[in-house]
């Protein structure tokens, strides 16, 4: 399958983005591997999929867009794709832990699993995986870094604009 990747700069870091001719198969962070890195496209749908996603992007930073309109093209197990589902759901400027998780997929011992399938999204951000926490409210690992996921969540809890902040 052909894909398409673009780089973008934002005010919380550096994203890689790839895109098939289905949908958005990933948003990497400038530390994680983009695994599609050898396989650019020519001009086309990939092309035209990675501009909507980057300006959908630019209005979430902006504190202007809530929710994504994009198709999703992720590739992982039948598991993570339903932990990633589930991440979906996880309504703008809300938390949920990885036991609400385990729960709301009706397997409340899979919690490592959750955790390890919400470690592998490869869609961050857009399948808001930043929005996921430990049980006790506390911050765990993001691909991004935790001071990235603090300003993510910061930015959804009290509507700013990371542009502003940044600029």
């Amino acid at each position: 399958m052909k894909v398409a990747q673009w780089k973008m700069e934002t005010p919380v870091g550096i994203f890689h983005l790839v895109a098939s001719g289905r949908g958005l198969r990933g948003l990497y962070w400038k530390e994680q591997a983009a695994p599609y890195a050898e396989s650019l496209a020519q001009p086309g749908e990939e092309i035209a999929m990675l501009a909507r996603a980057v300006h959908q992007l630019e209005e979430y930073l902006e504190g202007a867009r809530r929710v994504f309109e994009l198709p999703l093209d992720p590739v992982g197990t039948d598991f993570q794709r339903q932990v990633w589902a589930e991440l979906a759901k996880i309504p703008y400027g809300e938390t949920r832990s990885y036991r609400d998780i385990a729960r709301a997929i009706h397997n409340e011992k899979a919690m490592r699993a959750v955790g390890a399938a919400n470690g592998k999204n490869p869609i961050s951000i857009i399948v808001p995986c930043h929005r996921v926490i430990g049980a006790n409210g506390t911050l765990t690992g993001y691909a991004g870094g935790l001071g990235s996921k603090t300003k993510l969540l910061e930015l959804e809890r009290r509507g700013l604009s990371l542009v502003d902040l940044h600029g």
